[in-house]
């Protein structure tokens, strides 16, 4: 009786434990809303991939005032971060030179539904715009 008392303890633990944690996988975390400094960036960068119809090819485009911003391809999701079952592809925030080296922003877009995500950090977080 003691052991089964124990064993039900520790699952009482666990479960308590995945009902407050913080929506994280592989130390990042996940935001269901974007309200810090960046996401109007974010969100500028969003509309101007969907004026180019989110391409899916890695490689730089054309952006107003003679720069450039690179889309990087499928982002694979592989630490669960985002919700499973999507196909999501990356995209670069802030226009540069082409070729010039890039930042730590990213916005990462579910092509299917629209749904989109801004990492600030290179993946650490993530923003629900």
């Amino acid at each position: 009786m003691t052991r089964l008392l124990s064993r039900l303890v520790v699952a009482v633990v666990l479960l308590a434990g995945l009902l407050v944690a913080p929506a994280t996988a592989a130390n990042a975390s996940v935001y269901s809303s974007c309200n810090i400094s960046g996401c109007a960036d974010a969100r500028t960068a969003r509309s101007g991939w969907s004026s180019l119809g989110f391409p899916t090819t890695r490689t730089w485009y054309a952006w107003p005032y003679g720069k450039y911003n690179f889309a990087g391809g499928q982002y694979y999701n592989n630490e669960g971060e985002l919700p499973a079952g999507a196909t999501y592809y990356e995209y670069d925030v802030i226009p540069r030179n082409k070729g010039a080296a890039r930042d730590a922003k990213r916005i990462i877009i579910n092509r299917s539904t629209g749904a989109t995500w801004y990492s600030p950090n290179h993946y650490t977080d993530f923003y629900r715009l």
